[in-house]
């Protein structure tokens, strides 16, 4: 859902302000959360009879999961050693004018029924055993690869683009090259997506009576120039639905410095809060109030084939609402400006953390339970032989502070071909910089290769990576390893990177400050 456009002025087309996009994707977020609930409500009463039922069903819009490149596809998730596996759902907001309805909400008419973009995207992790959330925000305006999309209703191709606005995927053949895009940059595996636009947003807000936000001050957005989302709301805790909660979503121009990461604190809040009214929600003993936030949930959503039945929903909620608040932890992914200034960038190391802790399962919150040590899980493909399989050694022992460890490359390919590897080769060409030593492989058919030689070091299975930036497996020599024979797998850090934007879904304190300069 879209939410920035009102009030900030675009640079280009009709993207907004710089972090809107994160906003957004909170918004839509908690959509998402809403349409879950209300399925589970309007499913569990079952008072409105089958052809209700079939009525729902017609409802919900649905739209491919992936339209992306097979190359670029995460793996799927494997199950624990408990037989259980995680959820990964992509919430997407669209910032679609393709109505009357939406043009109205959205302003800019000069952008109707143009493409439409992901202005809100948040990955939601479901952990393996039901005991926590995590969900991850991107900023709109990150600029990264967007991988060769085809559009399942046209068959019209979409080349791959580079350092590319990511909220343009989703007019590259609809949702499914979101997703593609996500999974190309972060490899984990998403399992489904659920996609709101402006009047979705409005109308769940409706249904489930208001959602209550707190300011510390009163606050006009508002400026001289008409820019600013209108949103007026007195000191403390209030109530918003319909536009004004539209408003709240989109506000930039009035919250702490007048960023988009301001803008997407605020839909942090909104969204704690809308879980919370979501659950309550879901005990109301009220037939017509359960039937009203169905029809309005199922009217709002579009999903994949996976989710697509009130049924699916309705299993869904279940998953969910096994998290306890407490232990839902949303947060924005690691940024930093990018060269021109004004978009931003996945920071790099601290980016790839996070998502590593998503697909190792690893709680944002970090209280899980100590989990006990399993082998690696290994590949279904089969290794060749040793002495057939082609590795390169690259060096990227270089740091910040610290050259690139002379000829580590060529000792590490000797060390290689003295354990069996005798085609594995250094590659001097390229000097690189990683924190640990990790095995790269191009496509799914040298993942057991790229594996046997992770094992011949010790390397764990976590650091062995899908790269379309290798030509063949790829041995990274990192930091980590900067001399000696042997190589010792460090201890993981599996806190979060520290972040002002970071909420719990318990947090009932939560107040956004409002600038000086838009109050009244």
């Amino acid at each position: 859902m879209s939410l920035a456009p009102q009030d900030t002025q675009p640079p280009a087309g009709h993207g907004g302000g710089r972090h809107g996009r994160g906003e957004r994707r909170r918004s839509r977020r908690f959509l998402r959360w809403s349409a879950i609930v209300l399925a589970v409500v309007i499913t569990g009463t079952a008072g409105a009879g089958y052809l209700y039922y079939r009525h729902l069903n017609g409802n919900i819009k649905k739209d491919a999961l992936n339209i992306g490149d097979e190359k670029d596809r995460a793996a799927k998730t494997e199950a624990n050693a408990a037989g259980q596996t995680p959820l990964n759902i992509l919430l997407i907001g669209s910032d679609a004018r393709d109505n009357a309805e939406n043009q109205k909400l959205g302003g800019a008419k000069e952008t109707y029924n143009t493409a439409p973009r992901a202005d809100v995207q948040m990955l939601l992790h479901l952990s393996a055993d039901r005991s926590n959330m995590s969900v991850v925000s991107m900023p709109r305006d990150t600029l990264l690869d967007i991988p060769k999309c085809a559009d399942p209703d046209n068959d019209k191709v979409y080349s791959a683009l580079t350092s590319a606005m990511t909220n343009d995927s989703l007019g590259r053949g609809g949702p499914g090259c979101t997703v593609a895009t996500w999974e190309k940059l972060t490899d984990i595996h998403i399992d489904h997506f659920i996609m709101v636009d402006f009047a979705g947003v409005v109308s769940m807000a409706d249904a489930i009576g208001g959602v209550p936000v707190c300011v510390d001050a009163n606050i006009y957005s508002h400026t001289r120039t008409g820019h600013g989302s209108g949103l007026r709301l007195e000191e403390g805790t209030t109530p918003i639905k319909g536009k004004q909660a539209l408003q709240w979503l989109r506000t930039r121009y009035g919250f702490e410095d007048g960023t988009d990461i301001a803008r997407a604190k605020a839909q942090h809040q909104y969204m704690n809060s809308m879980v919370r009214e979501l659950r309550e929600n879901a005990t109301l003993s009220s037939p017509n109030k359960l039937r009203k936030l169905a029809e309005t949930a199922t009217d709002a959503l579009t999903v994949d084939d996976g989710l697509g039945t009130v049924t699916k929903l309705y299993d869904l909620s279940n998953e969910l609402r096994k998290v306890p608040t407490k232990r839902i932890t949303m947060t924005t992914m690691p940024w930093q400006y990018a060269s021109d200034g004004n978009r931003v960038v996945p920071k790099p190391e601290e980016a790839e953390k996070v998502f590593r802790l998503v697909r190792e399962d690893i709680a944002l919150d970090g209280k899980d339970k100590k989990k006990t040590t399993t082998k690696d899980e290994t590949s279904d493909d089969p290794a060749a032989a040793d002495d057939e399989i082609a590795v390169q050694v690259q060096n990227g022992t270089r740091t910040s502070t610290l050259g690139a460890a002379t000829g580590r490359a060529t000792d590490v390919a000797e060390l290689l071909v003295g354990k069996g590897f005798t085609a594995a080769k250094a590659d001097s060409s390229v000097i690189v910089s990683e924190a640990k030593t990790l095995v790269r492989y191009p496509s799914a058919d040298l993942e057991g290769d790229a594996q046997a030689v992770a094992k011949a070091f010790g390397v764990p299975m976590s650091s062995v990576k899908r790269s379309t930036d290798v030509s063949g497996v790829t041995l990274v020599v990192g930091a980590d390893w900067r001399s000696g024979t042997t190589y010792k797998v460090a201890e993981e850090d599996n806190t979060l990177p520290k972040s002002e934007d970071t909420f719990n879904g318990a947090d009932t304190k939560a107040c956004m400050h409002v600038n000086p300069d838009f109050t009244w």
